[in-house]
């Protein structure tokens, strides 16, 4: 009887002395903290725990650590993480524009001005619309997505295969936000927003920042979650030296890192003595180092393999059968039964459902839907466009949830080039185009498009689509234009000419999937032609034309200012007829045509252009250009003019200066390019012959478009300087 009166007594000290789980060794909690770039090191970690051994019973978060510790509690082995890792391409992730083959071929069309690619937005009532962040995060929301749509039916993160919690702020407020459930996309996101770097994330009503401004190495979350001891891991930036802060980028840095090191110091404080900090060497690798991806995951490894004989404290155990369901189970391709439309922007739910090619009844082909929605954020007229796997008691339900654009839909851009032949002749000109985006339902769009200088222009377009994936459309616009036209006979320029236009015109098309469009029109202008310089005896006129017109248009580049693949090509059939009220009949051609190649660090563009005026014409007022930077280079800009023109050209360029991850990229190439070309009139007073080019040529991609310094010479002994913002080739 006393025996078991002692037993009694001790059972109680023998529970607490015992582990919670008995046999399998102390709840382990593992702190993820925030870093960027060097957050891929958690990689690295969570290898060598496995190789030792070392169950890991739940995650905690901030940034970078919410988005490996995500997804490593949903399911994901490390060897898949360390592949993603790898072989993700981080510029296109870290930025909004989708691959430009996945763009509406409407938009497309944008680049082909010389204006520059930023666009100035403006809302309905004619206010600037500045955006939160410089990166919206669209394709980080898509690619967050496509990696855990097999979570999308968890909302209580403690039912994923490893209890999990991601940190965020409340920008508003400064509070710290945990999200212990929810939409786990939406809670990684959230976490990693980098205040001014990406826009905030909007959540219950929420504006939600990166957690590391208040707890990036979120050990008190750990804790909250019941685990006896910590495994912390600390990829904190470190803080620069005084030497080092040299422009406002440092500091602005440096800002960063100094709140996250005071919050990352207050956390380190509470480790017990039985708690296990890893700290990777990584002193040589910035938070935007992606290009070391397999150096940062290695830091991690070693830095935790040099800790082998703690981490042997900690039992090593099978994993548990939820972990391994989550590894094994195949439900990242669900079937889908069908798909709902979320909208609040200007076009309609069947524009938008039109663009979603995913069949019902199949598994979701991942692939194409991130195609699809790559092609929707092209239209631009949304703040994000995101989907969501919903699973119901019948089926699982796509859903597509599209939101307008805080900052507006009509947009301003801007642009100029300058050439200069130095020998005291250069062009100049200035351009602006203004487009009204979502003016209906269907998309319908009014271009107007503005150009001062040498060649002045005005052009303005309405664009409607007729149905609701905009592949018929018809397109009423008006210009006007003037330029200068050299007269030559004998190849002497004898006179130039002010060549002024203004018209109308209607077309109807048919957009070709995301590549090309062909248009079938009719338009009629009338113009003057008045002698600026030369022979006084030569006469002025004025003139009327009227003209059927079809339009081939085909653009597969992924580049449009230093392509690497893909072709642009371009083909013009225009029919004047005097039963237009044309003062003569004659018919006129053009074909242009680029390919682009890379081979390594090394890029071609092959291709030219080929133009004929058939039948008898005035001269001036059927002229084709040529002269300018890549375009008979040597010669100032459109120097020449022709009823036939002719060019071939082989251009090379390589790029100087690594990729960056940074929204603010400064790419500098280095090229040349080899050229032939002729010009000439039907009534063989001008023909140039055949004129051999070159150039060489330094051009900076900046964020406001392509800065292009050209010098050029042909062996008609001519020499030209080329500067350029906005146009390349």
């Amino acid at each position: 009887m006393r025996r078991l009166l002692c037993l009694l007594l001790l059972c109680p000290l023998l529970a607490l002395a015992a582990p919670e789980r008995p046999g399998a060794g102390p709840k382990i909690g593992l702190v993820l903290s925030g870093g960027a770039a060097r957050g891929l090191a958690h990689i690295g970690v969570l290898k060598a725990l496995e190789e030792q051994g070392v169950r890991v019973d739940a995650i905690a978060g901030t940034s970078m650590g919410a988005v490996i510790g995500g997804l490593y509690a949903s399911g994901y082995r490390v060897e898949e993480l360390e592949q993603l890792a790898l072989s993700l391409d981080w510029q296109q992730a870290l930025s909004d524009a989708p691959p430009r083959t996945d763009i509406p071929f409407r938009r497309k069309q944008d680049d082909r001005d010389f204006l520059v690619k930023q666009k100035i937005s403006f809302r309905d009532d004619g206010s600037l619309g500045l955006p939160l962040g410089v990166i919206q995060g669209q394709n980080l929301n898509l690619l967050l997505e496509s990696l855990l749509v097999h979570t999308s039916d968890v909302r209580d993160f403690d039912r994923l295969a490893i209890p999990f919690r991601a940190v965020a702020t409340d920008i508003a407020s400064g509070d710290k936000v945990v999200f212990r459930r929810g939409h786990l996309p939406q809670a990684i996101r959230a976490s990693m927003s980098i205040p001014a770097v990406f826009a905030p994330t909007e959540v219950d009503g929420r504006l939600l920042v990166d957690g590391g401004m208040v707890d990036n190495i979120p050990i008190d979350v750990a804790r909250e979650m019941g685990v006896d001891r910590v495994i912390a891991v600390d990829i904190g930036t470190p803080l620069q030296s005084r030497r080092d802060l040299k422009t406002v980028f440092n500091v602005l840095n440096q800002s960063i890192t100094l709140m996250t090191r005071r919050n990352s110091e207050a956390q380190l404080a509470t480790l017990h003595a039985d708690d296990i900090l890893v700290q990777p060497a990584l002193a040589g690798y910035p938070g935007t180092d992606f290009a070391h991806v397999r150096e940062i995951i290695d830091a991690g490894y070693r830095a935790t393999r040099i800790l082998e004989a703690r981490l042997a404290e900690l039992r090593p155990e099978a994993l548990p059968a939820k972990l391994n369901a989550a590894r094994a189970a195949d439900e990242r391709a669900p079937v889908i039964s069908e798909i709902r439309v979320e909208n609040n922007s200007k076009v309609g739910d069947e524009t938008i459902r039109h663009y979603i090619r995913q069949p019902l009844g199949e598994p979701l082909d991942l692939d194409r839907l991130q195609a699809d929605m790559g092609t929707l954020y092209g239209l631009d007229y949304f703040e994000q466009v995101q989907y969501r796997v919903v699973h119901q008691a019948d089926g699982n339900a796509l859903v597509i949830r599209a939101r307008g654009k805080r900052t507006g839909t009509d947009y301003l851009r801007l642009g100029l080039n300058l050439s200069d032949d130095m020998r005291g002749e250069s062009v100049f000109n200035l351009g602006a185009s203004y487009r009204v985006n979502g003016i209906n339902r269907l998309g319908a769009e009014w271009l107007t498009r503005v150009q001062l200088g040498d060649h002045q222009e005005l052009y303005s377009e309405f664009y409607q689509p007729l149905d609701s994936g905009s592949r018929y459309f018809v397109a009423p616009y008006l210009f006007g234009e003037a330029q200068n036209i050299d007269l030559t006979v004998d190849n002497d320029p004898i006179a130039t000419y002010r060549l002024q236009r203004y018209g109308y015109g209607l077309n109807v098309g048919r957009q070709i999937a995301n590549n090309g469009e062909i248009r079938f029109g009719i338009g009629q202008d009338w113009g003057e032609a008045e002698v600026r310089t030369g022979d006084p005896a030569l006469p002025s006129f004025s003139f009327t034309e009227g003209y059927y017109q079809a339009l081939y248009s085909f653009d597969t580049l992924d580049n449009v200012n230093f392509p690497r693949s893909g072709e642009d090509i371009s083909l013009d059939l225009r029919k004047f007829d005097q039963s237009l009220g044309s003062d003569d009949s004659y018919r006129q051609w053009q074909l242009k045509l680029d390919k682009a190649l890379s081979f390594g660090v090394n890029s071609w563009v092959v291709g030219g252009r080929y133009g004929r005026t058939l039948d008898t014409v005035e001269v001036i007022t059927s002229s084709f250009e040529l002269g300018g930077a890549r375009e008979l280079s040597g010669f100032r800009q459109d120097a020449l003019a022709g009823q036939n023109v002719s060019l071939a050209r082989l251009i090379y360029y390589r790029r100087l200066t690594p990729e960056s991850v940074l929204p603010l990229d400064f790419p500098l190439y280095v090229g040349g390019s080899l050229e032939r070309g002729r010009i000439w009139n039907n009534d063989n007073e001008f023909d140039s012959g055949y004129i051999n080019a070159a150039s060489i040529f330094f051009a900076l991609d900046t964020p406001l478009g392509p800065l292009d310094f050209s010098y050029g010479l042909n062996d008609a002994s001519e020499h030209a300087l080329y500067l350029n913002l906005g146009q390349t080739f």
